[in-house]
């Protein structure tokens, strides 16, 4: 409910921005508010606390581009949800080209920065072999302490054995077969 109603505050802020006027004293209504006027403040590096918002908001409308960048420049910068958001895009190949190598190690950051979702998917990396190799007693070792933690997504992966089957969408099975080309 929060994120469609930033989303739509967002939209709206966007399209009462879109005719900004210029006068002697400078813009009057500025972007600040929008996407872009975010993306203007994050290249200048004035990252924000609410940058991930518009991060979140990016990603959530289909602007995987734009997610990313945010993203990358708030995960850079050692925020550990960017970090988990990096794993997410770069994992399903949004905003570029597929890289599980690189969300592997967005994982392994997010956990290194004491992440129990990062040490959750990078026990998951470890279990299958996605961008990094197959470690089977560290990857359920990791989601064990995870587990720990209480993180409820590793508590049922424990209590089912293991099982990735409880824990991964049916439509994302064809990332993990084993591929023999």
């Amino acid at each position: 409910m929060f994120a469609r109603a930033l989303i739509a505050s967002l939209a709206l802020v966007g399209a009462a921005q879109a005719e900004d006027e210029v006068s002697e004293g400078g813009i009057l209504n500025p972007p600040e508010l929008t996407l872009e006027g975010q993306l203007e403040r994050l290249r200048r590096g004035d990252l924000g606390p609410m940058m991930g918002a518009y991060g979140y908001v990016a990603a959530k409308s289909g602007n995987h581009s734009i997610a990313r960048e945010i993203f990358s420049d708030i995960a850079e910068s050692g925020n550990v949800q960017a970090m988990t958001w990096m794993s997410w895009i770069e994992d399903n190949g949004l905003g570029g080209l597929e890289n599980p190598d690189a969300a592997a190690e967005w994982d392994r950051r997010a956990m290194e920065a004491g992440s129990e979702i990062g040490m959750f998917n990078y026990g998951l990396d470890l279990l299958r072999g996605r961008g990094v190799p197959s470690d089977q007693a560290r990857g359920q070792a990791l989601i064990r302490e995870a587990a720990s933690l209480g993180l409820e997504a590793a508590e049922r992966l424990v209590a089912n054995d293991f099982d990735l089957d409880v824990v991964t969408p049916d439509g994302d099975n064809w990332k993990y077969e084993k591929r023999l080309y």
